[in-house]
């Protein structure tokens, strides 16, 4: 497989392309180092695989994934990152990221790369763990309502609301008012004992 890495900090670059390099299965085509440098590479490119950090100067991984996924949504984008942030898995995942790894578990890396090779998508160990936080809140699962049980209206806000759209897009696309959507996101939340969006997002995501 061809793999493009791209991390802000030299010294995982040169890290990641020794440890990659030394597959007999993988082959670097590309190293940047911020998320401009990410959709130039990928274009020029065009690697099996794009290794890419969220988090680095100017254009982050986030935008950089979302520039290349609109030209090329078959693009295998993985990110490696250095924390389980809620927020950027929950990004990621809506995103149509293939995988979600932590640096720190380096040798889970070029297996993960093989695995969305095979059409699988890869999480790290640490942030399975964060996806059951998320999706469990303040009580298990076991306790929340299945999201089968919310009404079908219901149901077309929770897959609007984990595509990332905002109470005025959700109010736009289903000819309501911005206040009943924020209530009826309210309600939801309540329903199925959440705390936030983030939560609801990967909870239809993991469903789905």
């Amino acid at each position: 497989m061809r793999v493009v890495i791209v991390d802000d900090d030299p010294f995982v670059c040169t890290s990641l392309q020794t440890i990659l390099g030394a597959q007999a299965d993988v082959e670097v085509a590309g190293v940047g180092h911020d998320g401009a440098a990410a959709v130039a590479l990928y274009a020029q490119h065009g690697p099996d695989v794009l290794l890419m950090d969220i988090q680095m100067p100017g254009m982050g991984g986030l935008e950089a994934g979302q520039s290349i996924l609109a030209a090329d949504p078959s693009a295998r984008i993985v990110y490696l990152t250095t924390f389980a942030d809620d927020e950027y898995i929950a990004a990621a995942l809506r995103m149509g990221a293939k995988g979600y790894l932590i640096k720190q578990e380096v040798a889970t890396i070029a297996p993960a790369l093989r695995l969305v090779m095979a059409g699988q998508s890869v999480l790290g160990s640490e942030v399975l763990e964060r996806m059951d936080s998320l999706v469990r809140g303040p009580a298990s699962v076991g306790d929340s309502p299945a999201l089968a049980e919310l009404s079908e209206r219901e149901r077309e806000i929770v897959a609007l609301v984990a595509e990332g759209l905002d109470n005025r897009d959700i109010a736009a696309q289903l000819y309501m008012s911005e206040g009943t959507v924020r209530n009826h996101i309210s309600a939801i939340l309540a329903k199925l004992d959440l705390k936030n969006r983030t939560q609801l997002a990967v909870l239809y995501l993991r469903g789905h």
